[in-house]
């Protein structure tokens, strides 16, 4: 596992926080929340420093965008509030977040308009589609055709992480060539998934039950790739894991390189 020296300057990549209450019944209190598995993979995959900015706001984004070289839309028990696609809360027991929702549904146009390098990982991905209009069955489970594509309970990480399913692989994209062909075996982790792909993104992959599992956003001036998998989960154990967090790397470091000295 290689990670930059002392002597280098990695690209930045903002990887936004959850809002989670924690702590029993009589010492709950609110808490900012980043996966290790996230920022582990951007230092030893991406090669890059992952930073965040807590309690960052939408009116922001345009200030710290300018000092960060990427952004990875991480994993998370939260899902995206349905209003966001015109849809009632369909199980009032899943937990949602509408803070994180009012800064990443904002900072998806933000690193598309400005260039900078997106990758949007299960919450992430259903975030960006969301931002372009598309929408998502809160419920795959219950889709009829659908696989349950959860993870099982009671059993340790390893086991939940380990290969759920086969994807079938757009030929000819960035996705495909980091597979090294048109199928490849995932994780499967979610409870929702995308139903109505938004405006402007193209699909790169699909579950055996036609579920879409990754996109591109068509015409973006740099790396803006998502999967509702979770490929950041030892990241540097599977060559395909490994392939998509070097692009995303690369991508950062192109961005640091051309930012002003200074900045």
């Amino acid at each position: 596992m290689d990670v930059p020296s002392a002597s280098q300057t990695p690209p930045l990549v903002w990887l936004p926080a959850d809002h989670r209450m924690l702590g029993d019944d009589l010492h709950r209190m609110p808490y900012l929340v980043l996966g290790d598995k996230y920022a582990r993979a951007v230092k030893v995959g991406a090669t890059a420093q992952p930073v965040m900015f807590p309690l960052a706001e939408a009116s922001q984004i345009p200030a710290l965008l300018a000092l960060v070289d990427g952004v990875m839309l991480t994993g998370s028990p939260s899902n995206v509030h349905p209003s966001h696609f015109d849809e009632p809360v369909a199980d009032p027991s899943l937990p949602l977040d509408p803070e994180r929702d009012g800064l990443t549904l904002a900072l998806i146009k933000a690193c598309v308009a400005q260039g900078v390098p997106l990758l949007g990982i299960c919450r992430g991905y259903q975030e960006i589609n969301v931002a372009f209009g598309g929408s998502l069955h809160q419920r795959v489970h219950h889709v009829p055709g659908m696989m349950d594509h959860r993870e099982p309970d009671n059993v340790p990480p390893v086991q939940q992480y380990a290969p759920s399913h086969t994807i079938a692989i757009e030929p000819g994209t960035c996705l495909a060539a980091w597979a090294g062909g048109t199928t490849a075996s995932v994780n499967s982790l979610h409870g929702q998934g995308v139903n109505r792909l938004g405006a402007g993104l193209r699909a790169l992959a699909h579950a055996p039950d036609g579920l879409v599992e990754s996109f591109e956003i068509e015409g973006a001036r740099a790396f803006a790739v998502a999967m509702q998998w979770h490929p950041e989960w030892r990241c540097w154990e599977n060559p395909f894991y490994t392939a998509i967090f070097k692009a995303f790397g690369e991508a950062c470091e192109a961005r640091r390189r051309g930012r002003p000295k200074g900045v």
